[in-house]
């Protein structure tokens, strides 16, 4: 099958189209790809800075989203279904296995290119929001990063769940993306966000914040959150990660919370069901429609990585994998 195979730890650069043996099954379901997302954990695997770190070379992908060829017996999908997986690896190729617990029927309607954006910013969103972020409705979100991937997810589950929800972007016309996917207020990173959102609560703060960037956000987002409010560590896109003094939480009746929902549901798979059940119900409501910028073609994941390392895209990446 066609494959795209990491060779080298040189990021984008390292990546060659190849031709390789498909995946057995075993207890695994496995895809005929359509589409696969681009994400972030993907350009770190590229340069072994992720925690994974698999021997050369292997081929990289975290989800995809496809038809089932076959699946174990105990699978929720059957051959035919049309699914999004969470793969982890293996998703750049025409072929890929993913477990039963993280393979999931797309809703009615979607394209592969939506669906294979789903899985990895959706559960993410939606486990640090509920799970981790305890969020009730009612409760005003502030979400970092709130143009891209995760940041699309996240303001769509809060006002899904019934939040009122702040953005803070980087550029205007990522604004808009946030306004579209529901944001009530947006404000710039490089202007003074923390008085807007002061201004935007009535003094009060925020409840939950949602911060996949790290580094000076994380410092300032201290400074917005109401008594008892939560701030969400997600990741480190700015590329610093930032420490608190604890006294600091004392005072303020705070808490910062980290939000790792990969390495959770390796403990707790049965979380995925139902994550997955709320996602469809809040899809059939018109809530989650995931924001797809750019579709690649396979050959060209090498740009994608680019993209994203610049941080200049918007939504999720996708490459198509192949057409139907």
């Amino acid at each position: 099958m066609r494959a795209l195979q990491l060779e080298r730890l040189e990021g984008p650069e390292g990546l060659k189209q190849v031709d390789v043996p498909e995946p057995e099954a075993g207890d695994q379901v496995l895809i005929d790809v359509r589409a696969a997302g681009v994400s972030f954990p993907d350009l770190l695997l590229t340069k072994g800075l992720y925690q994974l770190k698999p021997p050369l070379p292997f081929v990289p992908g975290v989800e995809v989203a496809g038809v089932v060829r076959s699946a174990p017996p105990g699978a929720l999908v059957k051959p035919g279904d049309r699914v999004m997986a969470f793969t982890m690896l293996g998703g750049w190729a025409e072929v890929a296995s993913a477990p039963p617990s993280m393979t999931f029927l797309m809703p009615l309607g979607w394209s592969f290119e939506a669906a294979a954006g789903t899985v990895l910013n959706y559960h993410t969103a939606h486990f640090a929001l509920h799970r981790r972020g305890r969020l009730k409705e009612g409760e005003t979100v502030l979400v970092h990063g709130a143009a891209g991937g995760v940041g699309t997810a996240t303001i769509q589950i809060a006002r899904g769940a019934g939040a009122r929800v702040l953005a803070v972007v980087s550029s205007e016309e990522k604004a808009e993306v946030a306004r579209t996917a529901g944001a009530d207020h947006c404000f710039l990173a490089a202007g003074d966000w923390v008085s807007r959102v002061k201004d935007a609560t009535q003094g009060r703060g925020v409840d939950v914040v949602m911060d996949p960037v790290g580094g000076d956000a994380f410092d300032l987002s201290l400074k917005c959150l109401a008594p008892e409010g939560r701030l969400l560590v997600v990741g480190f896109a700015g590329g610093r990660i930032p420490e608190v003094k604890v006294n600091r939480l004392l005072l303020k009746n705070v808490d910062v919370v980290g939000v790792a929902w990969g390495s959770f549901v390796m403990h707790e798979p049965q979380l995925t069901a139902k994550i997955a059940m709320d996602l469809a119900a809040l899809a059939e409501k018109g809530f989650v429609e995931p924001v797809v910028s750019q579709v690649f073609p396979l050959e060209q994941a090498a740009q994608a990585l680019r993209e994203l390392e610049a941080r200049k895209s918007t939504g999720k990446l996708v490459l198509r994998v192949r057409e139907g």
